[in-house]
Formats: structure tokens, sequence, C-alpha cells
């Protein structure tokens, strides 16, 4: 079956080691031979700028990260760059898309013109922070607990105007509701439920719902700290797919494996190649029908059309 992956990091572990290769390097959990073997139709590859930059210098890695998108991603023949619906749609058997996103606005400071400048390299959705604050808004970690700035709302707009999505993974809950009542295509690409995991990482059941009422999908992810509490099984996957389906999700809820940013592993999920065992449990479990909306269908009819005209 297709898969939709809404979030990993393999242009962070190929920035920090230019050596490594995308093509079957076993320092990555997703690789193109992965994506091939297992189905993977569509692949968001994250813009995340590890901690230790120098803020003067992130917004350069930001955009050698675009580089390494271009030079060694979708230099593979089966890799296509997804920028619109129609992208998606047009994708053809064996061939793969590649979206471009950025993890956080730190590399943009408050100098809008750098968000629109990656946004003209094909940045397709938006995640406003990491989790810690920034000039944008406060992230999830970060004990102030502050929301949306001035320029944030700016961003917002931006994101707005121009038909990105914009990511609520990784804010703070007052940022949260302060975007939501913003963002004209929210989605939270690699989050859980607190209700099941009471990390601040993950959405509480208020704001599923409200999320879900925004027409926003939810990427179910695979950071096992953001599941349960010691060892990580699929069931446990299988526990947050069901309580954000018990919200009103069914048609709303997708996948974020979180892949290449995460040193722990799920029993029997340890890389994009293990996709088969969750696909499996969901095949035995439920109709086919929901099973291809979650893999691909569901992330793929929410992403902005209005894109394909502007």
């Amino acid at each position: 079956m297709e898969i939709f992956d809404a979030h990993c990091d393999v242009l962070m572990k190929m920035f920090i080691d230019p050596d490594i290769s995308f093509i079957n390097s076993d320092k990555l959990h997703i690789t193109k031979r992965g994506l091939l073997d297992e189905g993977g139709k569509v692949q968001c590859f994250a813009i995340y700028i590890p901690e230790k930059v120098h803020p003067d210098m992130r917004f350069q890695a930001a955009l050698a990260m675009v580089d390494i998108f271009h030079e060694k991603i979708l230099s593979e023949p089966e890799m296509k760059f997804i920028k619109t619906k129609a992208d998606i749609e047009s994708l053809k058997e064996k061939e793969i898309g590649a979206m471009l996103t950025l993890e956080g606005c730190d590399c943009i400071g408050n100098d809008l013109l750098k968000l629109k400048t990656l946004i003209h390299l094909g940045v397709s959705s938006v995640g406003l922070t990491w989790n810690h604050a920034n000039l944008v808004a406060d992230g999830a970690l970060e004990t102030r607990g502050g929301g949306l700035t001035g320029f944030g709302t700016e961003v917002v707009a931006l994101l707005n105007e121009k038909s990105i999505w914009c990511d609520l993974s990784h804010l703070s809950e007052a940022g949260f509701w302060d975007t939501l009542k913003l963002a004209k295509f929210p989605i939270a690409s690699h989050s859980n439920a607190y209700q099941l995991c009471p990390h601040p990482r993950n959405l509480k059941d208020g704001q599923i719902k409200a999320l879900l009422q925004k027409n926003g999908v939810i990427g179910v992810t695979f950071v096992p700290q953001f599941l349960a509490n010691g060892p990580v099984t699929i069931k446990d996957i299988l526990k947050h797919i069901e309580h954000i389906c018990s919200l009103g999700g069914e048609r709303q809820i997708g996948l974020g494996s979180d892949f290449d940013g995460i040193d722990h592993m799920v029993e029997k999920l340890t890389s994009y190649k293990d996709y088969h065992n969750l696909i499996n449990e969901l095949n035995r479990l439920y109709t086919s029908e929901f099973v291809k909306g979650l893999l691909f269908d569901n992330f793929t009819r929410n992403f902005p059309l209005e894109k394909e005209i502007s």
C-alpha cells in the first residue's frame, strides 16, 4: 500500500555527515531502497537546524539542507519534487514524491524575506517552532508557555497567503491556540494523544477536536516517549490511532514517523523497512478504506489545492 509519511529528519543527518548516501545507508532510517521496498509514495523531508548551529549560521544551514535535498535526494531518478497536489496525483508507478518542509522558524529570525525565500525554494509545510522559543512563538518545552508573537502572526498570514501547511506540532499550548485561530491550512505532522501519554509534545483532546474541526490532519508519530512509558510496541501506535479516531479523526489521521530524528525505536518498527509490520497490523484490524486513508489519502486530500493556481 502507498505511504504518505509527514515527517522525517534525513536532511539533518545528511547535513551533519556529508558522506551518508541516501540510496541505502545503514546510518539512515529512511533510504531510497526502503521507500521503494515498502511502498513509500510521498515522503516529507524536514529542514531542522540542530541547536548547536550558531544562530547567525542557521539560515545558511537551511539553504545547505535545501541543496542536499536537490543534489542527493531529487537527483535519484525515482524521486520527484512535490510542490502541488497535482504533483502528487501525477506520480507514476515506482515514482516517489519528495516534499520539503521546515521544522521550526529559528533559521529565519525576524526576517519574513527568509521565509519567503524558503517557500520560493519549494517548502510546502512550515512548523513554527521546535521545542523551545523563537521569535515566532514558544515551543512545547519552553517553561514560559507563551503564545504567538506579533511577528508570528505575520508568519501565519504569509503561510495563508501562499497556501502553505502551518504545522502545529512542537508549539506550546498557548501557541497552538493562537495559531489555530489564524491558520487556514493547519496540520500536526507528528504528534500523539496527551490523554494516552501526557508528554508536553502531545495534543490534548480539546486541541485534537479543534484541529479536526478546522479540517486539519494529525500525523501519529513513532517517537517512543510520545507513545507510552517503558517498552513501546506497534500496539501503542494503534492505541493513539484509535483514540484520535474516537474524537472524530477517522478521515483526518495520518502518519508522521519522525524517522532519523529519534534514537530509540518502537519494537518491530526500527526503520522505514519495517513499515510492513505496522501495515500488517492495520490490515488485520481495520477496513482497507480506513487503512488507505491513514497511510496516504488523508494527508493527500488535505494538501492545499489553492497553491496550484496562486
